[in-house]
């Protein structure tokens, strides 16, 4: 048996005012998609906003549904919005936001493991990674340099 460590790298940033003009941007674009969530059960509302290479961005918000699983994360509804959309954009990278119903204050907002799993299947598809920035427990913003990072033994043919 041979015991081996896996490490990521990933920025820390402790405000968004420390971000980019770039990743603020697609930030407020998640944060008014968050306003559309439809989270009746959990009370947990999430956006997610994408940009693309040429720029666009296309957003998601959680559909939660009575008949659980039925529902969709912000982030897949997100990914498979672009997909139809705009099939052969890749993605530059995703912000992930959420909030709990009636409260302002940033919740933790790593994607679950379904949407990491859609995550590497677009990393494929394109042929390339694409970054991904979301709060952590600590109200500081993450951000991942690609999908494989998050996800190191995926399921990818």
């Amino acid at each position: 048996m041979k015991k081996d460590t896996i490490q990521i790298d990933y920025k820390k940033y402790g405000s968004i005012t420390e971000l980019s003009e770039d990743y603020q941007k697609l930030w407020k674009a998640a944060l008014e998609a968050r306003k559309y969530s439809h989270s009746p059960y959990s009370n947990f509302t999430v956006g997610a906003a994408i940009e693309l290479e040429n720029d666009e961005i296309i957003t998601g918000t959680n559909q939660e549904n009575a008949s659980f699983p039925a529902g969709l994360c912000a982030e897949r509804t997100a990914m498979y919005r672009a997909g139809i959309q705009a099939p052969n954009k890749k993605f530059k990278r995703i912000a992930i936001v959420a909030t709990r119903r009636g409260e302002e204050a940033l919740a933790s907002a790593p994607p679950c493991g379904g949407c990491r799993q859609v995550m590497l299947e677009f990393e494929k598809r394109h042929q390339q990674g694409f970054e991904i920035l979301f709060t952590d427990a600590d109200d500081n913003f993450i951000l991942i340099d690609k999908p494989t990072d998050l996800f190191p033994f995926s399921f990818v043919f």
